[in-house]
């Protein structure tokens, strides 16, 4: 008798939230990485799947072991493969002990890898893109822990100077009077493991495109764990639909144990349909697989009309 083949493992998650592909692998306890292509961010590295190498940044959340084991890993590729230094933001607690851990290693392997570790504290922000930022946002877990938002900021005309010809506007600005003013739209926020709290009804969550949200427990049973481990239940995203205006809501973390089928059914019955909709698990594979054949199906169908 042939003993089973062992099980398919690794299999990264995908959702295209348009304009951004949302994408990696998050299972509580075990790993988790989410990654943007679009804004160049890696959220997390639990370990490291191939995918994550082409960000230059990696936004860490906090330093339990399933959420930052990989950066070594990813440090180390980056260089192997000549595809820049990578550049690990964390919690400020945290960079000093990171940078022990990276210095550990080269005593191991006996190089020095490149790498760059950049703390952020509450409201600090990097420029990770042409007038794109990654803001930190401080949240509660069980250890330091941040959340982080990804903001493009643009640049309007005052309305006072609206209708002025151009040659006008220089001689204004060479004089130093300011006429434009900034704004920002937050694009893709990431919650990290994180409770409830009334961090996560700020603008840098509640008017991003995409948000990125942990939820462990979904069991009606569990809300004393959620709340003993400092992570979100179910219940608590339900609260967060009515604050968060994202038109995707992208769902990680989940355990092993959750079967995700009976947890979107759950899950429909407590938000509604509508408010359910936007709603995804990002390791549903076969959800998504289903949800990406109709975003094609619906792309070909325009291109064959037109």
């Amino acid at each position: 008798m042939l003993p089973k083949m062992p099980p398919r493992e690794g299999q990264v998650g995908f959702l295209y939230c348009p304009p951004y592909r949302v994408q990696g692998i998050s299972v509580a306890g075990e790993q988790t990485c989410v990654q943007i292509p679009e804004l160049d961010v890696c959220f997390d590295i639990g370990m490291c799947p191939r995918v994550a190498l082409a960000s230059p940044y990696v936004a860490v959340s906090h330093a339990h072991m399933d959420h930052i084991g990989g950066l070594p890993y990813y440090f180390s590729q980056r260089y192997f493969q000549k595809m820049g230094t990578g550049t690990c933001v964390c919690h400020p607690e945290i960079a000093d002990p990171l940078r022990t851990m990276m210095e550990s290693w080269v005593a191991l392997e006996q190089q020095q890898t490149p790498h760059e570790i950049i703390p952020l504290a509450d409201g600090e922000q990097l420029e990770v893109k042409p007038n794109t930022f990654l803001r930190a946002v401080e949240v509660s877990h069980t250890v330091p822990a941040l959340g982080y938002s990804l903001i493009e900021k643009r640049s309007k005309l005052r309305e006072e100077f609206h209708g002025l010809p151009q040659d006008r506007l220089r001689e204004l600005k060479e004089q130093g009077r300011e006429i434009t003013k900034t704004f920002e739209i937050p694009l893709v926020a990431y919650t990290g493991d994180t409770e409830f709290g009334p961090f996560l009804y700020r603008d840098e969550f509640a008017l991003a495109k995409v948000v990125i949200s942990e939820c462990t427990f979904y069991e009606e049973d569990q809300r004393s764990r959620s709340s003993i481990g400092k992570h979100l239940h179910v219940d608590d995203i339900v609260k967060l639909l009515d604050i968060w205006q994202a038109e995707h809501v992208v769902l990680i973390h989940a355990s092993r144990r959750t079967h995700l089928g009976a947890s979107r059914e759950a899950f429909v019955k407590r938000a509604g349909q509508d408010r359910a909709q936007r709603v995804h698990f990002l390791m549903d594979y076969r959800t998504n697989r289903q949800r990406y054949e109709v975003q094609r199906d619906a792309l070909e169908s325009t291109v064959d009309a037109s």
